[in-house]
């Protein structure tokens, strides 16, 4: 099933600068294949369930491994069995009518 994530994964316990920890994310996202958009609050990740799902955690393992006692992470999902539709066309429809 495909599925769009909108995603924030936030280490605590590590200070005040979250980029490494966000690259960090962003390249287990790239080597699982998933297509992703960075926003300034977080990453839309498309892709399959079971490969989404297991990239989230791996980003949990990775900034675990990296030194975050703890992690909270927003998740807002969607999924569609009418078609699949992809991050674009979901943007693309509502500039279309502004």
């Amino acid at each position: 099933m495909n599925v769009l994530v909108d995603i924030s994964i936030v280490p605590l316990g590590v200070g005040l600068s979250l980029s490494g920890y966000v690259a960090e994310c962003e390249k287990i996202f790239a080597a699982a294949g998933l297509k992703t958009a960075l926003h300034a609050y977080g990453t839309n990740v498309e892709g399959e369930w079971d490969e989404v799902f297991g990239a989230i955690k791996k980003c949990h393992e990775a900034l675990h491994a990296m030194g975050a006692p703890r992690i909270s992470t927003n998740l807002r999902l969607g999924t569609r069995t009418d078609r699949v539709q992809t991050m674009e066309e979901k943007v693309r429809s509502v500039t279309e009518k502004l």
